[in-house]
C-alpha cells in the first residue's frame, strides 16, 4: 500500500525504484540503482508532482491509480524535462486528456523535443513567484534555471511547507537501500549538478527565505527532521569549498611502478596523520573520483607518461575535474617516465585552466622503478603536501 510522506496525510509517494539499471546516464555506476520520485498532492484539486522514466511507466502508473482511485488528475507539475521525470507524460497525458500541465516556459516550449506526439493538454506557464491553490494546499513556484537544466523549477506547498526539490538534493540509490546519505549524494550532486554552483547558490538564498519541513527531491530519500545538514552540504559544495580536510591520492600506473610510489606516499601521509583516501584511475568508478577530488582540500596526482604526454586514465580524469569545474585546491604532481617524463607538464597544462588551483613547485619525477632516492624524495613530498593544509 503506497504512503504519504512524512508528517502529511495529503501528499502521496508514487515513485519507483530501478534496480536494473547499471549506468545512471550511461555513464555514472549506480551498484544500488536509482529511485525515480513522483509525488501526489490530494486536495478539491489533485496535482501529480513530475512523471518517471519510461523504464518505470507502467509501475508508476499503477501506483498512480491506487492513489487516485475514481478521481482525475486536475495538474501535472512539470519541474524538470530530462526523460528520467518527465518519460512518462505522453502516456499520462493520453490518460487524461484534460488535465492542465503546469510548467515553466521553457519546460513547456521543450515537450515537443521529446515526443512525436505533442500533449494537447491545456497549459499554465508560470513564472517566478507565482502561485497554483489546490483547495488547502498552495504551490509557489520557484524558478531554479540551469540546476541543472535551462527550464528547472521547484515548488513549495505552503500548508505541510514541502519543498519540491527537483534534481537538487537528490541521491543515488533505491530508497531500500541502507547507507548513509553523505557520500552517494556528494557523488550525484558533483557529477550532475557541480559545474553550475553559482545558480544552486541563487536557489539557496531563496530556499533561505522559506520554511521548509521537508524535502521532496526527485531522486533518493526524502529529507526532513533537522534539514540543517543537508543545505549545509549543498552551500560547501556548490561553493567549491573543500567539505573536509584531508587528501586524494589519485594514480594512473601502467606497469606497477607508480602505482608503488603512490601507495608509499600515502604511508607517508597517513603517518603524518592525514585523512588519504588512494584511487587507481585506471580501475575505479571514475565518478568516485571526482567527487573524492571535491570532498578534500588536497590531491595528488600520480602518472606515467604516455606518448608525449600522460596515461589516458589520468587525462580522462583531469577533464572530468575540468568540466565539473573544479577550484580552490592544492594540488601536488608525480610523474614516471623511462626516458623522456611528460606526464607532469600534460597534468599541469589542464590544472592552469582551474581557477584557484595551486600546484605545489616541487615535483617529483620517477624513472621506472621507485628507488631508495626516490622514496626520500617522496617524503619530502608528503611534508610539502601536509604543510600546505596550514596555508
Amino acid at each position: 500500500m503506497l504512503q504519504t510522506i512524512p508528517d502529511s496525510k495529503a501528499i502521496f509517494y508514487i515513485g519507483v525504484d530501478d534496480k536494473t539499471i547499471d549506468l545512471f546516464e550511461s555513464q555514472y555506476s549506480v551498484p544500488n540503482g536509482v529511485s525515480y520520485n513522483s509525488y501526489v498532492i490530494q486536495d478539491e484539486k489533485l496535482a501529480i508532482m513530475d512523471t518517471v522514466d519510461p523504464a518505470a511507466t507502467e509501475q508508476w502508473m499503477e501506483n498512480l491509480m491506487e492513489v487516485l482511485g475514481d478521481r482525475q488528475p486536475d495538474y501535472l507539475i512539470i519541474s524538470h524535462m530530462e526523460p528520467d521525470h518527465a518519460g512518462s507524460i505522453d502516456i499520462l497525458t493520453s490518460a487524461y486528456p484534460e488535465m492542465t500541465l503546469v510548467g515553466s516556459a521553457k519546460a513547456l516550449a521543450m515537450l515537443p523535443n521529446f515526443f512525436r506526439q505533442v500533449p494537447t493538454n491545456p497549459t499554465i506557464a508560470v513564472k517566478e513567484g507565482d502561485t497554483l491553490s489546490l483547495g488547502e494546499h498552495t504551490l509557489h513556484f520557484v524558478m531554479a534555471p540551469m540546476v541543472h537544466w535551462p527550464e528547472v523549477m521547484v515548488s513549495y506547498e505552503e500548508k505541510e511547507q514541502v519543498l519540491f526539490s527537483a534534481d537538487a538534493f537528490g541521491k543515488f540509490g533505491a530508497l531500500d537501500t541502507d547507507e548513509p546519505w553523505t557520500d552517494e549524494a556528494r557523488r550525484y550532486y558533483i557529477n550532475i549538478v557541480g559545474k553550475y554552483g553559482a545558480p544552486v547558490q541563487t536557489l539557496l538564498k531563496k530556499a533561505a527565505g522559506l520554511q521548509i519541513r521537508t524535502i521532496c527531491p526527485l531522486h533518493g530519500p526524502i529529507l526532513n527532521g533537522d534539514l540543517t545538514p543537508y543545505l549545509q552540504k549543498y552551500q560547501t559544495w556548490s561553493s567549491y569549498q573543500p567539505e573536509e580536510s584531508g587528501v586524494l591520492v589519485a594514480y594512473a600506473s601502467i606497469h606497477g611502478n607508480t602505482a608503488k610510489a603512490a601507495e608509499f606516499l600515502s604511508e607517508q601521509l597517513w603517518e603524518l596523520g592525514e585523512q588519504v583516501t588512494v584511487l587507481d584511475l585506471t580501475r575505479c568508478d571514475m565518478s568516485d573520483a571526482v567527487q573524492a577530488a571535491f570532498r578534500y582540500d588536497r590531491m595528488v596526482l600520480a602518472a606515467a607518461s604516455y606518448d608525449g604526454g600522460v596515461f589516458l586514465p589520468m587525462e580522462e580524469f583531469l577533464l572530468h575535474l575540468q568540466a565539473k569545474a573544479f577550484q580552490n585546491r592544492t594540488v601536488a604532481l608525480m610523474e614516471n617516465g623511462s626516458w623522456a617524463p611528460s606526464a607532469a607538464k600534460k597534468m599541469r597544462s589542464y590544472l592552469d585552466t582551474m581557477k584557484n588551483v595551486t600546484v605545489l613547485d616541487t615535483t617529483i619525477t620517477i624513472r621506472s622503478a621507485v628507488k631508495q632516492t626516490d622514496e626520500t624524495a617522496l617524503c619530502e613530498l608528503a611534508k610539502a603536501v601536509h604543510e600546505a593544509a596550514k596555508k
